[in-house]
């Protein structure tokens, strides 16, 4: 399992089924069985998935790895998958209601929340606080 540890005193027959919920068949499976693994989010806390980094700039020069991971850590734009059951109920911090919804592409603060990486994949939960704005397309959205 891509660097997670399982407890010694967890018995085989629960690491193997540990095992099984990570490893697939085809994409369609690891795809599916990430999206039942993926936390919900508790209070009014967003589950953010960041865009993919291209690989190349627009010259068609590749990105050293470096610069690619330091775009995935800074990256300023998310697609809110899910949110906790608390975000926007404080009718004095959010007076006009919500500022985003499940399906909305949003700017955010670079670094903001808890990061975390699921089968590869990096999200974020951040706070309801911190979406900065929402977004129609996100293409073409960077750091500065």
């Amino acid at each position: 399992m891509s660097g997670i540890i399982l407890p010694e005193h967890m018995a085989e027959e629960q690491k193997d089924h540990a095992r099984s919920q990570v490893e697939g068949d085809s994409e369609t499976e690891k795809d599916a069985k990430l999206a039942t693994q993926l936390p919900t989010p508790c209070g009014y806390k967003i589950l953010v998935g960041l865009p993919k980094i291209e690989e190349k700039y627009e010259s068609g020069i590749l990105k050293a790895d470096a610069i690619i991971r330091q775009d995935e850590i800074a990256t300023v734009v998310g697609f809110i998958i899910k949110m906790g059951p608390d975000c926007y109920k404080d009718t004095s911090r959010f007076p006009t209601g919500p500022y985003c919804k499940e399906g909305d592409f949003v700017l955010l603060r670079a670094y903001a929340g808890t990061r975390f990486k699921l089968h590869g994949v990096e999200f974020r939960l951040v706070n309801d606080d911190s979406v900065e704005g929402v977004v129609l397309d996100p293409r073409g959205f960077s750091r500065v």
